[in-house]
């Protein structure tokens, strides 16, 4: 029985970050009836070789609107080009305000320490954006959350200045085929420009049957690299699940940020309820 409804945050620099970094626990936590938001901060309008401008914004919001309703899950997007993604004082401002309108008690984003400028800017508007939420004065028109929320990252694998030490690891075997069927919605990432960006354009097989074991079966690095979750932090998937842990496949990981509501052990509990 569903004794509280928890509201989950997840912003991403673009469409399908998201889903490659916690599809599987947007789907669990859906499964229980509670509610989640993906948010894109850009439009993703440079993120293909051959198709650009509007017709490339629609459909790559097409493409992370039918994955959202894969997990089960709500999906907004800013309409700022990719690469366009500034901490300005205006994309903060809207940024709060959208906290403000959903009302979390967790929001997921990435780490500051990026490769992607879009991603470093989305981490640091959200961890400038961590402490204002709850100052009234700040963004009047939209009344300020009572406390702040838990932050924390999404995985990543960038070690300096420091690499990612999550603080929760969850299993989402029962859920991986769904977050894999997420993923094959944002065709024209899957299966056109990361095989692009890779040199691997070639072994896209045409046949949507055999593109999605491809894709399964780690044809990118993007989605290879979530099968290494697990093994990476078997330690702590022990340390929660017990000896069953020694057979999980697929886990996503999340560090608590300093910026929010400390992620207590109780806190923890209750947020991640797996």
């Amino acid at each position: 029985m569903l004794t509280e409804t928890l509201r989950v945050l997840v912003v991403g620099a673009h469409p399908d970050d998201c889903d490659l970094k916690a599809g599987g626990i947007a789907c669990k936590y859906a499964d229980r009836g509670h509610d989640v938001l993906f948010v894109s901060m850009t439009n993703g309008a440079a993120g293909h070789h051959e198709l650009a401008g509007r017709t490339l914004v629609q459909r790559r919001r097409s493409e992370a609107v039918a994955s959202a309703d894969v997990a089960g899950v709500e999906f907004e997007q800013f309409d700022i080009p990719d690469g366009r993604l500034q901490p300005s004082l205006e994309h903060r401002d809207r940024l709060i305000e959208l906290v403000r309108e959903f009302r979390p008690d967790l929001v997921l984003t990435h780490r500051p320490n990026d490769y992607h400028p879009d991603h470093r800017y989305t981490a640091q508007l959200v961890r400038d954006a961590a402490y204002l939420v709850a100052v009234p004065n700040v963004c009047p028109t939209t009344p300020a959350l009572d406390e702040n929320p838990v932050f924390a990252y999404l995985s990543d694998t960038f070690d300096r200045p420091y690499p990612f030490s999550p603080d929760v690891v969850v299993d989402i075997d029962d859920v991986v085929e769904r977050k894999f069927e997420m993923l094959d919605c944002h065709e024209s990432q899957m299966y056109e420009w990361l095989p692009f960006v890779e040199d691997d354009l070639e072994d896209v097989p045409d046949d949507p049957d055999a593109r999605f074991e491809w894709l399964r079966d780690g044809g990118l690095p993007h989605v290879e690299a979530l099968a290494d979750i697990a093994d990476r932090y078997r330690e702590r998937l022990v340390e929660r699940y017990g000896a069953d842990a020694e057979t999980i496949e697929y886990a996503e990981a999340f560090e608590a940020s300093e910026y929010g509501r400390p992620l207590t052990d109780e806190v923890a509990e209750r947020l991640f309820p797996f």
